[in-house]
């Protein structure tokens, strides 16, 4: 073969997979969406000031946003999670309660949306849980379902998970109807934001129901015994799914205090363990009936 035209055949390989390997990252990159296009309702003129991040936390969230990571497509299993990270509503605990649920929700096939919701404890905050957080948590899921067929989800199987204070911001959309706006002129507005189901981990006392109703998302709950702050919402909740007769599946572990995560810096084999509970479930459920259980078994 001649030389030059060896030069030529060895360039195009070459530029083929450059190609190929931007492709990649380029699909391995989260996609970033802010809430609102022109920022949050009544903040609009907040949404260009800066987020504060530094290791582990992100806060000073005022223009709210979902990052969105996306399962090869030949592994998807069209079910989706909001996550809402922990941080006592002073900030996010991103990394731990949100990049890392994220990469296990990708690897069983689950497509995963971290949740940058607006703060209402930290200093000065101007915000409510009742109304901004929950506003930024229904708009979250709104957002998922009209990307459904973009992003290869199911719009039936749709839910949310909520770490700490995150589950506080579940509280505020898992028990209302969650029924769109018809006449709203954003076409987003006009979706169902109810979830289709909830995941909560060491979740906070504020939402907690006295009674939950019929229609309610089934539910997966998880804490430490030893957690004085967020064991007992577990149980209170356990017994009024029961009383209400609506699918739970809940873990109580003798150890492990708060904030875990998702179990893979602990000593304890059990909290090592937990999200191959929560990938049977899903399985079990028939929420996600086609995730690999086999990778999470123990």
């Amino acid at each position: 073969m001649p030389t030059f035209t060896r030069f030529l055949l060895q360039t195009a390989v070459y530029s083929l997979l450059v190609c190929a390997a931007i492709a990649q990252v380029a699909q391995d990159t989260p996609q970033v969406i802010h809430l609102w296009p022109n920022g949050a309702p009544g903040y609009e003129r907040r949404r260009n000031e800066p987020e504060e991040a530094k290791d582990y936390y992100v806060k000073n969230i005022h223009n709210p946003s979902i990052t969105v990571y996306l399962p090869p497509k030949e592994k998807a299993t069209g079910a989706a999670v909001v996550i809402c990270p922990g941080g006592g509503h002073r900030l996010l605990v991103y990394t731990s309660e949100g990049v890392a649920p994220a990469h296990y929700l990708n690897s069983i096939g689950v497509a995963a949306i971290i949740l940058k919701y607006r703060l209402f404890r930290e200093e000065n905050s101007p915000y409510t849980l009742e109304k901004e957080i929950r506003q930024d948590a229904y708009r979250a899921i709104r957002l998922v379902r009209s990307h459904a067929a973009e992003w290869n989800i199911d719009t039936s199987h749709v839910g949310i998970w909520g770490f700490s204070a995150g589950g506080e911001v579940v509280a505020q959309v898992a028990y209302q109807p969650g029924a769109g706006d018809p006449n709203a002129q954003d076409p987003v507005d006009r979706l169902n934001g109810k979830p289709d189901f909830q995941i909560l981990v060491y979740p906070g006392p504020l939402g907690v129901p006295q009674q939950v109703p019929a229609n309610a998302p089934p539910a997966f709950l998880i804490a430490a015994n030893d957690d004085e702050c967020c064991s007992v919402p577990i149980v209170q909740l356990l017994e009024r799914y029961r009383a209400a007769k609506v699918p739970v599946e809940a873990h109580i572990f003798a150890n492990g205090n708060h904030a875990f995560n998702m179990g893979y810096r602990s000593n304890l084999k059990s909290l090592k363990a937990w999200p191959s509970l929560l990938t049977n479930w899903l399985a079990d459920s028939n929420i996600s009936p086609r995730v690999n259980t086999a990778k999470h078994s123990q």
